[in-house]
């Protein structure tokens, strides 16, 4: 006999807020996980909006300020989603205490007090745990908080601990309301011996890319929110190179499978490198085939910014590649131009982090409501 009391998330799929939703790496962990339905999202940038309308539908997504739509009707939603931007306290820039991209997080806050979601999921850079921020979240949640109907677990997950081919670390709360069973951060799924590697997501892809391949395929124009972006272009037609300047061609021939700067002869090494002789040994480096690649960032395609060389070919990453390498399927549409597209790539949640996380969270509301207060 079934038990009646545990709500069936596969015969009607919850319902999702996506905020800060970027490009819809979350929306497209959470819909391939089987149990969500995206029914809101915000995004500010328009490029980045115009991709997640594309793939999820114009209807639902508000491109512009957070600010103002979270003061309207907002719908109902059993879980709210998102990644309030950190360039405020990014590992990578200066922590900046006044950074008004700090107070985002704030309207992540309102838009729960508003929907009053059975859980929420909150993902940032490793450093949100250490923030003034963070702290303030935490205290919401304690008795006689604005949040106190809810109680968060939180901790840093590790993108190939859950099936994804990138080394990735980020921030992850998951607030889960008093009614309902908390919902602990999840085990790891993937032993390191079975992380996922780079062959694994791109060794399908042909490796040579014709020197004349550097832009997106002109003319192509798509109409949304009453604007023309440039777009939609598939997954193959981001499969392009760079014009690269003869110096880096010559460093890209001396760098082995695996290596990296520090393999290059003096004369074809920057000033700076020649000077620091220890530090990163990302920079100019070969993703291994055999072995999950670095933190996909939004200038893979610039070998000197990090291991962003092909394994064996003598070229960065492509889009394409970056894409696959995030979790993107190849269904995916993409909308902006070059660079705005590899920002999009850059700064998404890797498709199977969020993927796991959403089966975690559905399974976790599946359990029922609380036996006890808490």
């Amino acid at each position: 006999m079934s038990d009646r009391s545990r709500p069936s998330v596969e015969a009607s799929p919850l319902k999702v807020i996506d905020l800060f939703a970027g490009c819809g790496g979350l929306s497209q962990g959470f819909r391939e996980s089987g149990h969500f339905t995206p029914v809101a999202a915000v995004e500010q940038d328009l490029h980045a909006a115009a991709t997640y309308a594309a793939n999820f539908g114009e209807e639902h997504i508000h491109q512009g300020d957070i600010a103002d739509w979270v003061k309207g009707d907002l719908p109902a939603a059993d879980v709210v989603v998102g990644g309030p931007p950190c360039q405020g306290f990014s590992n990578l820039g200066a922590k900046r205490a006044d950074d008004e991209r700090n107070d985002l997080w704030e309207r992540y806050v309102d838009t729960l007090l508003k929907v009053r979601p059975r859980a929420f999921l909150l993902e940032n850079v490793d450093q949100f745990l250490k923030t003034k921020q963070f702290e303030a979240l935490r205290m919401l949640t304690r008795p006689g908080g604005a949040l106190s109907d809810y109680q968060i677990d939180y901790g840093i997950l590790r993108a190939t601990d859950f099936g994804s081919s990138q080394l990735r670390r980020r921030a992850i709360v998951i607030g889960t309301h008093r009614d309902f069973e908390q919902i602990l951060l999840p085990a790891v799924q993937v032993a390191p011996e079975a992380w996922p590697t780079v062959k694994d997501s791109i060794g399908d892809l042909s490796p040579r890319v014709h020197w004349s391949r550097v832009d997106l395929p002109p003319g192509r124009e798509y109409e949304v929110f009453g604007r023309v972006v440039p777009g939609k272009y598939t997954a193959s037609e981001l499969h392009i190179t760079r014009r690269y300047e003869d110096i880096s061609k010559k460093r890209f021939r001396k760098i082995p499978e695996g290596g990296n700067r520090f393999d290059l002869p003096d004369e074809l090494k920057a000033a700076c490198w020649i000077k620091h002789t220890s530090g990163s040994g990302d920079v100019m480096g070969r993703l291994r085939w055999d072995k999950p690649s670095v933190t996909i960032r939004t200038e893979f395609f610039k070998p000197e910014k990090g291991r962003y060389l092909h394994p064996v070919e003598h070229r960065a990453l492509t889009h394409h590649e970056a894409a696959r390498l995030q979790g993107f399927p190849d269904t995916f549409e993409w909308c902006g131009t070059k660079l705005e597209i590899a920002r999009q790539i850059g700064n998404a949640v890797p498709v199977q982090l969020a993927q796991h996380l959403a089966g975690h969270i559905a399974n976790g509301l599946a359990a029922g409501r609380a036996t006890t207060s808490k």
